[in-house]
């Protein structure tokens, strides 16, 4: 009697489930290697601890101005949001609200889609700023794509609330520029939970950032250490790519080669098959993160989001990505993006930018305050961003900055085309426009309810809503996000 035993793993299992019962059976009569499986799979994520807690209202704010983000508003307008979703929008006398909303009044109130920042270092360098809280570069390496800034986000850090304060709801969290490659990046959406995964934005596809100019080249360089210069940067990155286009190369292969063997181990099911004719079982290439994410990056899996200054460098890399295979989402900081906005405009990358830093180092000092208005006017994906905790408390007047040197300029832009640099346009860059940037039915209810119109300095966000769920309300009594604040403010109390 022939004692035949199957170890069935992974994908394997219905296969092998299938030759036991034969076996028990009696049926199976050949011999058969047993299926081992993938020796280093990919892990499929375990659930979530604390994932977005479902809003229990439906909510109608009625007679406001809504500014949908896509470059049109209604006046004496109605929204009408249920659960996580928009539900309509249009005008007030259109609307018809549901018998059991909660109505908000919304006159003489402007609301928006939340705001958007498409370059954040909340959570990875959090408040206060100090080494024990700094973990956004992992400068030991000049390309780290093995590394994922979600793995040092703090949702403790002060700064998510003020940031929600001034109506942003969701960012993009990256490492910062130290490194050519400097690891993936996260959407998140600011509203608290007790671990980092739980606060992703759902669908939302990871970043990679990567770096060119002066940042990886000074950090390297003083070590004696390559990059030193910027051919060293560009040559480091084409090297990379040509790995990660081997790798790729072989899982393909891999994949191919592994389904012809289990239809073979199916056919050989069979009792008039002959098990011997198997052959050697194969397995894929040693799993190497850094690559596999590489490898996501070539089949647009991974947006890709880089830092550079200068026109010049950004031709540099949009012509790396054609040679290399990849896809360039948004080029940051971009300071002289003005001097090429007809040639990100032809291949669709944004520029997510400052709307008047400029002069700190030398690849800065070529700048213009038209710059966000000019890529707007020439057809391209104009983003305006923070990089800074201050500035995303901001996002609104750092639009308006902008929008006034546009206008300065005759470029003709208005403000319902500036709402888009911080609500559909970043979306667009991070792949989430079908969740959210715009207040459209169906969407996430990612709303902000201002008391004036939010391109004035005296604007204030009254209430922010993050799928549907209001997180703020200046209204409310103050909280305290994060345990590290508790205690620490002074509160009047009556006597």
């Amino acid at each position: 009697m022939i004692v035949l035993a199957l170890l069935v793993l992974g994908a394997s299992c219905a296969t092998g489930e299938a030759a036991k019962k034969k076996l028990e059976k009696g049926t199976l009569n050949s011999p058969q290697k047993p299926i081992f499986g993938e020796k280093n799979p990919r892990a499929v994520e375990e659930p979530v601890l604390s994932p977005h807690p479902e809003a229990l209202t439906t909510t109608a704010i009625v007679g406001a101005t809504i500014m949908i983000g896509n470059g049109k508003r209604i006046q004496n307008g109605s929204l009408v949001f249920q659960g996580r979703k928009i539900l309509a929008v249009g005008k007030k006398s259109d609307i018809k609200v549901p018998a059991k909303a909660k109505v908000i009044d919304g006159k003489g109130l402007f609301v928006t889609p939340g705001l958007i920042d498409t370059h954040s270092h909340l959570g990875v360098y959090a408040t206060p700023h100090v080494k024990a809280t700094a973990d956004g570069n992992e400068m030991t390496d000049p390309t780290t794509p093995y590394v994922f800034s979600e793995h040092a986000f703090w949702p403790q850090d002060p700064g998510l609330r003020t940031a929600v304060m001034g109506g942003t709801t969701t960012i993009l969290v990256l490492p910062g520029s130290g490194n050519v490659i400097g690891g993936r990046a996260v959407v998140l959406q600011l509203d608290p939970r007790r671990e980092t995964r739980a606060m992703r934005l759902h669908q939302a596809p990871f970043g990679l950032k990567m770096a060119c100019g002066e940042n990886p080249k000074r950090v390297y360089g003083s070590k004696g250490r390559q990059p030193m210069s910027r051919m060293g940067s560009i040559s480091i990155l084409r090297r990379k790519f040509i790995k990660a286009q081997a790798y790729r190369h072989a899982q393909r292969v891999h994949e191919h080669e592994r389904a012809e063997w289990l239809k073979k181990y199916e056919k050989a099911q069979d009792e008039s098959s002959d098990g011997k004719k198997l052959g050697k079982e194969p397995f894929g290439p040693t799993r190497d993160v850094g690559l596999e994410t590489l490898a996501d990056v070539l089949d647009g899996k991974i947006t890709v989001h880089i830092h550079c200054y200068r026109a010049d460098e950004m031709l540099q890399m949009i012509a790396l990505s054609k040679e290399l295979g990849f896809k360039i989402s948004s080029f940051h900081h971009a300071t002289s993006a003005y001097k090429i906005a007809d040639v990100l405009a032809k291949e669709g990358i944004a520029a997510s930018m400052w709307a008047d830093w400029w002069g700190f180092k030398l690849e800065a000092w070529d700048a213009v305050e038209e710059n966000v208005a000019m890529v707007s006017a020439a057809g391209g994906r104009a983003i305006v961003h923070s990089d800074s905790e201050i500035g995303i408390q901001r996002l609104n007047q750092e639009a308006s900055k902008a929008l006034h040197s546009g206008r300065r300029a005759g470029l003709g832009v208005d403000e319902d085309q500036a709402l888009q640099w911080i609500t559909l346009n970043p979306a667009l860059a991070l792949g989430i426009d079908k969740l959210t940037g715009s207040l459209v039915p169906g969407k996430l209810a990612d709303v902000v309810i201002w008391d004036k119109n939010p391109f004035s300095i005296y604007a204030k966000a009254q209430s922010v809503f993050i799928q549907g769920r209001k997180v703020f309300s200046r209204q409310d009594p103050p909280q305290a996000w994060s345990d590290f604040l508790v205690g620490t403010a002074v509160e009047e109390v009556n006597p």
